[in-house]
């Protein structure tokens, strides 16, 4: 069902009318029924490998997997931690199954016996195929299995989390100018420069490792562990956003100039389809920025630090994809824009609808501004209306700006549970929570 159209103000009133509340129950209402009887019947259904364990990745418009000859290390992860999270939202001995057998095939293929860590990626049947050590893919090996510790008490999951945090500690920690190192071959020798990028940096891995940090050390209460998840929240909110324009930074080099993005070997930018901005040039992913608000104030709350300090930056960042990025003549939000203002790429992808709604939830229960739930809701109308495959259950990954499909698939290496699914699941929550305060 499609929301209620709210008028867009300029002001900041919070939740002070009647009205505001009603606009609350009826999204709460239709994210909770597309949550419950939408996506999670379809991954419950679809996501298990039958024959060779781990997960089913690829999917087309109708919902019928596809020829899938490659399993990547972040969305096996992002499956594992889709069920781990099912099961805390909702105990189930189907989720914990499913997680497990996640975690086994995971362990047994992709597991690195020779130099340790994670291979970026393996065959369907769990052949090697890429062993490169990908920071970004190892982020999510400790986010998924930290989860998986927390939901269902399996000690491998924990082991396994710290274990991958100590190797990025040995081999990609920059002593120097702080940071990580991304993208190292299988012996954890830095990968050339150019396409693999060994001398660069980015936000995206960044941004990911202060998530996976902050499920780490609630899973394990560790001292380092913590100081790491501050060490990373500061990286970002000092060196990876122009604090004059608002906009997240995108590349660096390693001493943390930024520099105009290019593509990179591994990773989605490299191997997307779609619109793309000339190259190089100075970008910024509305997706990232309000992503950065709430899992920030996510891991700072994790942390036990205040958000005060924090504040302004993340106001910025918000301030900034209101502006430029929310599309509120058509209905949600643009794929990237210019980092000094000003969107690029106008058309309209999965992942950066599903964390701007719960960033711009986010903003409004941090600042109380109006204008971050109108930003939302316009979000969310365009979602309901033109992204979400209801006959599936599951949302179209590409749209042009008016809604029209570009790539209507609903699963691939890089699309599976994990944007909708915690989007769901996060709105889900705050929405209750708002309607309750």
């Amino acid at each position: 069902m499609e929301s209620n159209n709210i008028k867009k103000s300029t002001g900041s009133n919070g939740l002070k009318t009647s009205e505001t509340i009603e606009q609350l129950k009826v999204n709460h209402q239709s994210i909770h029924n597309h949550l419950f009887d939408e996506l999670i019947p379809f991954w419950e259904k679809n996501a298990v490998d039958q024959e060779f364990g781990g997960f089913m990745t690829n999917f087309d418009a109708d919902g019928l997997a596809l020829e899938m000859p490659e399993k990547y290390l972040n969305t096996q992860c992002r499956m594992i931690w889709w069920f781990s999270n099912l099961n805390k939202l909702a105990p189930s001995d189907s989720s914990v199954e499913k997680a497990k057998q996640g975690v086994d095939f995971l362990i047994k293929y992709l597991w690195d016996n020779l130099n340790e860590g994670w291979r970026w990626k393996v065959k369907r049947d769990g052949s090697p195929l890429d062993d490169g050590k990908v920071v970004y893919g190892q982020s999510f090996a400790i986010y998924a299995l930290a989860d998986y510790y927390i939901s269902t008490g399996d000690k491998r999951g924990l082991d396994y989390a710290i274990k991958t945090f100590d190797l990025l500690q040995t081999y990609c920690a920059d002593t120097h100018y702080g940071g990580y190192y991304e993208n190292l071959e299988s012996n954890w020798i830095p990968a050339p420069d150019g396409f693999s990028a060994g001398d660069r940096k980015g936000l995206d891995t960044h941004l990911h490792l202060m998530e996976a940090f902050t499920s780490l050390y609630l899973a394990s209460g560790k001292e380092i562990h913590k100081r790491k998840l501050i060490e990373t929240i500061n990286l970002i909110s000092e060196k990876m956003v122009d604090h004059v324009a608002g906009s997240g930074l995108n590349q660096f080099d390693l001493a943390w100039n930024p520099l105009p993005a290019i593509n990179i070997k591994r990773t989605w930018n490299a191997e997307r389809e779609g619109e793309k901005p000339a190259d190089p040039t100075e970008t910024t992913s509305y997706g990232h920025n309000t992503e950065i608000v709430w899992l920030m104030v996510r891991a700072i709350n994790a942390a036990g630090v205040s958000v005060d300090q924090y504040k302004p930056v993340l106001k910025l960042l918000l301030d900034n994809a209101v502006k430029y990025g929310v599309d509120f003549e058509i209905g949600g939000i643009y794929r990237d824009g210019l980092r000094k203002g000003g969107a690029l790429v106008l058309e309209k992808e999965w992942w950066q609808h599903s964390e701007s709604l719960v960033g711009f939830l986010e903003g409004y229960e941090l600042f109380d501004d109006i204008r971050y739930y109108e930003a939302f809701q316009t979000i969310w109308n365009f979602i309901d209306k033109n992204m979400i495959n209801h006959q599936v259950g599951e949302w179209r990954r590409l749209l042009d700006r008016n809604g029209k499909v570009i790539d209507g698939n609903i699963g691939n290496e890089w699309k599976v549970a994990y944007h909708s699914g915690r989007s769901m699941m996060e709105c889900n929550r705050r929405l209750q929570k708002l309607i309750k305060a």
